[in-house]
């Protein structure tokens, strides 16, 4: 890349100080990379478990008589002025820090990555989102504010919906025309045809009644194969039923598909998604246009796709893709014969970025925001699309709703609605919140049904977001 040019000419600091909030696996991997990111320094961690904050800076190899334990903000301070790193269990601290040039918000708890968010923009302070739980609520305000306040607000390189909004906003750059784009899921389904099964290749734990591995009936494993041309839809519902006892996507890949149609104006074509288990080879193929033998009825589609490959092959890497052509015959020509991946008449290629490297790489847009004062996002970010929830089980009155990664509750992606009672709700102002009435299960969850929290800057950040896009409705149009 180019990063190197812009930041030697264009930089408008000389280096980049950086601040987490939540020291889980995410933003101790960001410290991880400090001792070897030209350019940047990770000087303060907090985190509600003092140890965590600690042992971040410790896995990290930073020499321990560096590293201070404060507890206010005039300590934080001075201990950075005499060269050292600070960790606090006060997650407050970290925005009022001035010597903290951008905030990495990592926590993954909805309320409190809007209270530091919006602290951090109110400071001075850049924001690089990692908690996509509040970033699919209240993100498109968020960058208002930041914007307003003269800071930059960012999605990371490292998570897929951040990638993907880079992706697609590169291929715009150079003229192709998206014809359908997403995310791979973390798992993989590996078929061995040999045995006759299907395993899932994760390292998230099964919960039943999904299991790891399937045995395939000899009569339906011909839809394990390659898909034939014009079957795609026939391949896809087949393979739906073949594969269904294995873990699905969770409520958190479409927590990311939200974020990622919301940035790119790229549509859900189903409000559950379609997420076919397919071979890289078959995306071209699948996710195109019916015309051309997709399932699609037009182009600018958002989905993912389960890798589904064998035991020898190569996966998606929990990386993202893009469906292409190119406008012009001579150039398509170019595309779908030197070594891409077409559909069975070339009038669609797949394009892929085969891993996602989570904190590791997102020192690339904390420097970008830092040095450059630009996002790694898009300019066009609008509340076009909410995540909301549905009841998998009956939930009493007075019950704690969960957040994404818990099976009280399936997620769909629709339309956004303001905060009103009757509306779906968005589904991360329901995390940590309590039903106000019996739902039984099966049925979407509405405002009404919700105890709103006093105080909650979340929900205030979310009306003052509705008011500022809502008012006056977003066009779901590709591209707005």
């Amino acid at each position: 890349m180019v990063y190197h040019h812009l930041y030697s000419k264009f930089a408008g600091q000389a280096h980049v100080n950086v601040g987490i909030i939540g020291a889980g696996n995410y933003g101790t991997a960001i410290a991880t990379q400090d001792l070897y990111t030209p350019l940047m320094s990770v000087i303060a961690i907090a985190d509600i478990s003092v140890d965590a904050a600690k042992s971040a800076f410790a896995k990290a190899g930073i020499d321990q008589t560096k590293i201070v334990y404060v507890d206010t903000l005039a300590d934080a301070q001075n201990a950075i002025d005499q060269g050292n790193r600070v960790y606090t269990d006060r997650c407050e601290l970290i925005a009022e820090i001035p010597a903290v040039d951008i905030v990495c918000e990592s926590t993954g708890t909805p309320e409190a990555s809007a209270v530091y968010a919006l602290k951090a923009i109110e400071n001075g302070k850049h924001v690089a989102m990692i908690t996509k739980d509040c970033d699919v609520a209240i993100g498109p305000i968020l960058k208002s504010l930041a914007k307003e306040a003269g800071v930059v607000y960012t999605p990371v390189d490292g998570d897929q919906h951040g990638l993907l909004v880079q992706f697609y906003e590169w291929a715009k750059s150079i003229g192709l025309t998206v014809l359908s784009g997403g995310k791979a899921t973390d798992g993989e389904f590996v078929y061995d045809e040999v045995a006759g099964t299907v395993t899932i290749k994760t390292d998230k734990k099964i919960h039943p009644p999904s299991v790891e591995t399937i045995s395939v009936d000899p009569e339906d494993r011909k839809y394990l194969g390659m898909i034939p041309k014009g079957q795609a839809e026939e391949y896809i519902a087949r393979r739906a039923e073949i594969l269904a006892r294995l873990p699905q996507p969770g409520s958190y890949d479409l927590c990311e598909i939200t974020i990622a149609a919301n940035y790119t104006g790229l549509t859900p074509v189903v409000d559950t998604l379609v997420h076919a288990p397919l071979r890289i080879t078959e995306i071209p193929i699948a996710y195109c246009e019916r015309k051309d033998g997709g399932i699609f009825d037009s182009a600018g589609t958002i989905d993912l796709a389960t890798c589904l490959r064998a035991p020898i092959e190569s996966g998606l890497g929990g990386g993202v893709f893009l469906v292409v052509r190119c406008d012009n015959a001579y150039s398509n020509h170019v595309l779908t014969t030197k070594g891409q991946i077409a559909n069975y008449n070339d009038t669609a290629a797949v394009i892929y970025r085969p891993y996602h490297l989570c904190g590791v790489e997102t020192s690339s847009s904390i420097l970008l925001a830092g040095l450059l004062r630009i996002d790694t996002g898009s300019d066009s970010y609008l509340p076009r699309y909410d995540l909301v929830k549905v009841a998998a089980r009956d939930i009493k009155a007075g019950d704690v709703f969960g957040n994404d990664h818990n099976p009280q509750l399936t997620a769909r992606i629709v339309p956004a609605q303001p905060v009103a009672a009757g509306n779906l709700a968005c589904a991360h102002l329901l995390t940590g919140n309590r039903a106000s009435m019996d739902i039984a299960a099966g049925t979407p969850i509405t405002y009404d049904m919700v105890e709103e929290p006093q105080g909650s800057t979340l929900w205030r950040l979310r009306r003052l977001q509705d008011k500022t896009f809502l008012d006056t409705p977003v066009a779901l149009v590709v591209g707005a």
